[in-house]
């Protein structure tokens, strides 16, 4: 059986355990309940990540993915040292397809987040690294790269249900000016493609990776722009 057909979809009860863990966000009921989350979770999330990632290297044959924790899956437990949360485990699956040689987090790809009662679907950057983001800048202010990033970020934002999010800064870094229907792209440090909504009927049946590949057609332009800049495929 391949990997494609192997995947059946997330059982209900990887939605109850993630609502009951919200609950109880403690070690002990956590470890009362691991068999739980390793079956109803884990184990159905590294076959999504399999089928996913296959069906993906169609769409963009470099996308990279690892059905294991710290792979394609987040780990569950959160980094409380520098947190006033100390809650020590995060209420939601979210699972990453990346794209490019660098680490997986300095990438562009396609992420996938499930946290009742919504799931979530990205496209692109979360946050662009620091080291790239004076290149991103000059690519936003090019006469022909910052067009064509505005024109793939308008047609993503008019399709119903679809968002562009990253924004943080108020003004333009100073230097940099761009033509004005990419202007606005100046105040992003991340750039990405956000589509939210109820978890789906789709989510608990093999259907859930043509569900996610039809969201993530629509986002991939953007999350290629990216790459090429990643790549350094622009003549800035």
């Amino acid at each position: 059986m391949s990997a494609a057909t192997s995947f059946s979809g997330f059982p209900r009860q990887a939605v109850s355990f993630l609502r009951q863990l919200a609950k109880n966000n403690d070690r002990e009921w956590f470890a009362a309940h691991k068999a739980e989350y390793e079956a109803a979770v884990m184990e159905p999330a590294r076959a999504f990540v399999k089928a996913m990632g296959e069906r993906l290297r169609r769409l963009s044959p470099g996308i990279r993915f690892d059905p294991r924790t710290n792979g394609s899956i987040f780990r569950l437990q959160r980094d409380t040292r520098f947190s006033p949360d100390k809650t020590p485990y995060k209420t939601n699956l979210g699972i990453y397809f990346w794209e490019g040689r660098g680490p997986k987090m300095e990438s562009s790809g396609f992420y996938f987040h499930a946290e009742p009662p919504v799931l979530i679907l990205g496209g692109g950057m979360y946050m662009i690294p620091r080291r790239l983001l004076p290149h991103y800048r000059r690519a936003v202010a090019d006469e022909e790269y910052g067009p064509e990033l505005a024109a793939i970020v308008r047609r993503i934002a008019r399709r119903p249900g679809f968002t562009i999010a990253g924004t943080r800064y108020k003004r333009p870094p100073a230097g940099f000016a761009a033509d004005p229907a990419a202007a606005p792209l100046l105040l992003h440090d991340g750039l990405y493609a956000g589509w939210e909504e109820r978890i789906p009927g789709e989510l608990h049946s093999p259907a859930l990776v043509d569900y996610c590949l039809e969201k993530y057609k629509v986002m991939k332009p953007l999350q290629q722009w990216l790459v090429s800049l990643a790549q350094g495929k622009f003549k800035l």
